[in-house]
């Protein structure tokens, strides 16, 4: 079901016609770049590299000898005059030779690793993330790969195919790909439970957008390091091959010259240097590259440390958001929103496979629905399955849970019968949810504004710009002082507070029917949780929206909620009106529920706005609250 059309950002027409808009605040650098060049090592490694490469590159146009033009009454002769560096004992010049045969070994070297990271790095990601079957057996080939010896393999790849410096380099690199695989996928395993996650897939996110975007940042460090790793040693085992005589001799290489210097060592020493030093100097500036583009990529900073032009742009940004804040208003949605039953859950039963095959039942036949605009809260203990029901609807079990039996109809569709993909595509458009760890539900690789305007775009099919306008005007509309502020900074940047408003604008950014929101207050202090009460009361009367408050606080239920339904071991044992539940609670697990939750001295009235949430003037509320 697609979502409503409406904008939720609508321009003040007398604004519009006052003057133009205020112009776009550009979104700031990471400063990658800039940590980048305050590392001395990692510029100094990069420079060495990049005259290397550039040499190598441009040694066709620049005035070097012939590197297989043979001088014999030039032979050995000292560095200087017309060759810079000598010549071998060909009379061949050093200089050339060194320059051209780069090309040999660091296309070799970049060849390899390329083979290694591509294969290595797709495997690992899709077996550390799905795990199963492609886990066991791709876990089982890398095996046996790194089992083999890998100058025995390459020895008989020579002797079948011939001195191919390709072929070889790109046999090698299959044998390095057990060294990626088993990095990415011990990093992919540790993250793919994470919180964020799941969060991105309650936002409708695809896989392959989760892997591409929210896993493989986690893993490019140490990928990175390994791209490095590899890098060097193939270039010196490649060295090494080329210093046995497994090689094209009519080509020069780093190898073969070390070789032949080595032959020479008592007469012309100089021989074996400059390629052993060549050889020594790429390894040594590709693993200082490599260290030094992990921490410009992986270290944020924090705004402590941000300088006096960055704060004066910070309340440049500021000013422009509060001129801003008057041309836009918040429009609510859908006012023709249809009525009657939103979700209906009927047997509802789910199961989780046991390590000797059976099932283990954590559901046992839950009934409750929700009407469009009304809030069902759905209290028991921990334990009693409130979030797998929750997970249920949301087509989001955990690893080896299932819904066994029952239905459940959301907007007249049972989505029981839905594939993964059908039930992916309600998420974060007709489904939202709130988790109840806001920071663990935001990933800390990309910034806020990211993680809100990519459900949007994917979903409205709107442009960057329009989504960045609408995340700058729900960041307002949830109470967020400083919304371009946030929408710029890194979720650790921000206090518990705000990344759940953030949470909240996300949720409702697509225009939701029905909202699910679990524990939302829960790791929030008491003026926190006041707040963001209220914040939902309002938002859900605005959008009109059906919501399951997943609670086992009483006090919550009294402040938002219209119907109760209250769950013990699996089981819906008491469901009525808020009001009813308080005053006449009919079974014993529900007054236990109530007595545990109110202090000393009876319960008093607490007083609703007649008619917001469609429930009465007063109700009971406990003293605690």
């Amino acid at each position: 079901m697609s979502a409503p059309q409406n904008p939720i950002v609508t321009p003040d027409s007398n604004t519009s016609a006052a003057g133009p808009a205020p112009a776009r605040v550009r979104k700031p650098s990471s400063g990658a770049l800039r940590r980048f060049l305050a590392n001395p090592l990692g510029v100094a490694s990069a420079a060495v590299l990049t005259l290397i490469v550039a040499l190598v590159v441009l040694a066709p146009v620049l005035p070097l000898a012939d590197p297989n033009s043979i001088d014999l009454f030039g032979t050995l002769q000292e560095p200087g005059g017309q060759h810079l560096l000598g010549t071998d004992s060909s009379g061949r010049d050093v200089l050339s030779r060194l320059v051209w045969g780069g090309q040999v070994n660091l296309l070799g070297a970049a060849l390899a690793t390329a083979v290694s990271a591509v294969l290595g790095v797709l495997t690992g990601l899709v077996a550390g993330y799905y795990a199963g079957r492609f886990d066991t057996a791709s876990t089982w080939v890398t095996s046996m790969l790194q089992a083999l010896p890998a100058i025995v393999v390459l020895l008989a790849v020579r002797a079948v195919a011939g001195p191919s410096t390709w072929v070889a380099m790109t046999v090698f690199g299959v044998l390095l790909t057990p060294g990626f695989f088993r990095i990415v996928r011990g990093a992919v395993q540790s993250v793919r439970g994470e919180l964020y996650v799941d969060a991105a897939r309650v936002a409708g996110l695809s896989d392959v957008r989760i892997i591409g975007r929210h896993v493989l940042t986690v893993v490019r460090a140490p990928i990175i390091i390994q791209c490095a790793r590899v890098a060097g040693i193939a270039i010196a085992v490649q060295a090494g091959l080329q210093f046995l005589g497994v090689g094209d001799n009519s080509v020069p290489s780093w190898g073969a010259m070390i070789s032949e210097g080595f032959r020479k060592l008592s007469i012309a020493p100089l021989l074996v240097l400059w390629p052993a030093l060549l050889v020594g100097l790429v390894c040594a500036s590709l693993m200082l590259l490599s260290n030094a583009l992990r921490d410009a990529l992986e270290d944020r900073g924090t705004s402590a440390g941000i300088s006096g032009r960055a704060r004066r742009a910070a309340r440049a940004r500021l000013a422009a958001d509060d001129a801003a804040a008057a041309a836009v208003e918040v429009a609510p949605v859908g006012e023709d929103t249809a009525t009657g039953d939103l979700l209906t859950v009927r047997g509802l039963r789910v199961a989780y496979v046991q390590p000797d095959g059976s099932d283990k039942t954590v559901v046992h036949g839950v009934d409750l629905h929700v009407d469009s605009g009304e809030v069902l809260g759905l209290v028991g203990e921990s334990g009693s399955g409130k979030t797998q029901t929750a997970f249920a609807v949301l087509g989001l079990l955990p690893d080896g849970g299932r819904v066994s039996g029952g239905r459940i109809e959301f907007c007249g569709r049972d989505l029981t019968a839905f594939s993964a993909r059908e039930h992916g595509a309600l998420r974060g458009t007709d489904l939202a949810y709130i988790p109840q760890e806001p920071l663990s539900n935001l990933d800390p690789a990309f910034r806020i504004g990211y993680q809100l305007t990519t459900p949007m775009r994917l979903h409205l099919r709107i442009s960057r710009a329009e989504a960045r306008d609408r995340a700058l005007a729900l960041l307002t509309r949830v109470g967020i002082p400083d919304p371009q502020r946030t929408f710029d900074s890194y979720p650790h940047e921000i206090s518990g507070g705000m990344a759940q408003r953030v949470l909240i604008a996300g949720a409702i950014s697509c225009n939701p029917k029905l909202l699910i929101a679990d524990e939302p207050t829960t790791a929030l202090d008491v003026t926190v949780q006041a707040e963001v009460l209220d914040l939902l009361r309002d938002l859900q009367r605005e959008y009109r929206m059906g919501v399951v408050l997943v609670t086992h606080n009483f006090g919550v239920v009294a402040d938002i909620c219209d119907r109760v339904a209250v769950m013990q071991h699996g089981r819906i044992v008491e469901t009525g009106q808020v009001e009813d539940i308080f005053a006449r609670p009919q079974h014993p697990y529900t007054r236990t529920l109530l007595d545990s939750m109110v202090e000393d001295g009876p319960t008093r009235p607490y007083p609703f706005d007649d008619g917001v949430l469609g429930g009465s003037a007063v109700r009971t509320a406990e003293v605690g609250r």
